[in-house]
């Protein structure tokens, strides 16, 4: 007790400063405040104005230390902090001092950012983007019973009744951010699944897909799959609606597709790179002139390729038949082999 009571006894007047500060917000918890409170006690606190936005809502509080929103032009944050629920930053705190940052702001800020992601949690359904992946997979799944789907839809935030979109996507890049482009001003919930990430909206806008994102849509889980197996680096996003008869292709067994000559033929034309883009270029352009366009070669070039390329397929890739019969083996190939 007695080396115990030492320790205690060392501490400097930051830590107890720093536990006071602590205790402070604890309190302010206790008494269940809103955000603006949270705000308008923060500033007091750190006697100068302080701030706190949430990115989903757009809503900005800012005040000042006599406890009135402020009405001084916003200038630079001496020091911010993120605010984060479940793994997402959802919003900002930060500090308008006039001087340096001081030695204790840090701390301030990480528990008035702590603070204020329990008031947006407690407030209800959070305007977080990345949802429970238990919840998502039972509206997606098409063996869920109604009254199951309609209250994990309910949990998630989503109202009864309204059509939902679907998209299924990789990528490398952090699913909230794809979520956020695609549906800035509408409720989305993201999760991670096994073999592709889910992302669930009313609606997307789909001209604003992040860059190296691969992605399908469609009206439910099974449609945006199956979209998703037909994305290309040319095609990266894929309506299920869009494919047509193409879709078709997706049910055809592995077996009996690795089979066809045609598909067998795009598999060993496969070992050239080269060959297999110049052959995906004519095939989405039409012509040598403006497959050359795609892949910035001369035409003359692009012509010789596709020459060689159809006497090793077998296919005269000069008539419209031939092109249709390579296009649909370099599309089942692209399928099998994922």
């Amino acid at each position: 007790m007695e080396a115990l009571a030492v320790r205690l006894s060392g501490l400097d007047s930051y830590v107890e400063d720093a536990i006071r500060v602590v205790a402070f917000y604890d309190t302010l918890m206790r008494r269940r405040v809103d955000l603006p409170a949270l705000a308008r006690a923060s500033a007091g606190l750190a006697e100068c104005v302080t701030g706190i936005r949430l990115h989903g809502s757009g809503r900005t509080l800012r005040y000042a230390p006599d406890g009135r929103p402020a009405t001084t032009t916003p200038g630079p944050p001496s020091s911010a902090f993120p605010i984060t629920l479940d793994d997402e930053e959802i919003g900002t705190a930060w500090l308008e001092r006039a001087s340096p940052p001081l030695p204790l702001d840090e701390v301030l800020l990480d528990r008035l950012a702590i603070a204020a992601a329990t008031v947006v949690e407690r407030h209800g359904p959070a305007r977080t983007t990345m949802a429970d992946p238990a919840l998502v997979e039972l509206v997606i799944s098409p063996d869920a019973d109604d009254p199951s789907r309609t209250r994990a839809l309910r949990l998630l935030g989503f109202p009864t009744g309204v059509p939902l979109h679907v998209a299924a996507v990789r990528s490398g890049l952090p699913l909230d951010r794809i979520a956020a482009a695609l549906c800035p001003s509408r409720p989305v919930k993201a999760a991670p699944l096994t073999d592709a990430a889910v992302i669930l909206a009313t609606g997307f806008d789909l001209s604003a897909m992040p860059d190296g994102v691969r992605a399908g849509v469609g009206s439910s889980w099974r449609a945006a799959r199956t979209a998703l197996r037909f994305a290309t680096t040319r095609e990266p996003v894929i309506r299920f609606d869009d494919l047509g008869a193409l879709a078709l292709l997706a049910e055809v067994p592995g077996p009996v597709a690795r089979a066809n000559p045609d598909v067998s033929a795009i598999d060993r034309l496969a070992g050239s790179p080269e060959d297999l883009a110049t052959l995906d270029a004519y095939c989405v352009a039409g012509s040598v002139r403006r497959a050359a366009d795609l892949l910035h070669l001369h035409h003359s070039s692009v012509a010789r390729r596709v020459e060689q390329i159809g006497r090793a397929l077998g296919v005269d890739l000069t008539t419209p038949p031939g092109v249709t019969r390579a296009r649909i083996a370099l599309t089942t190939w692209r399928l099998l082999t994922g």
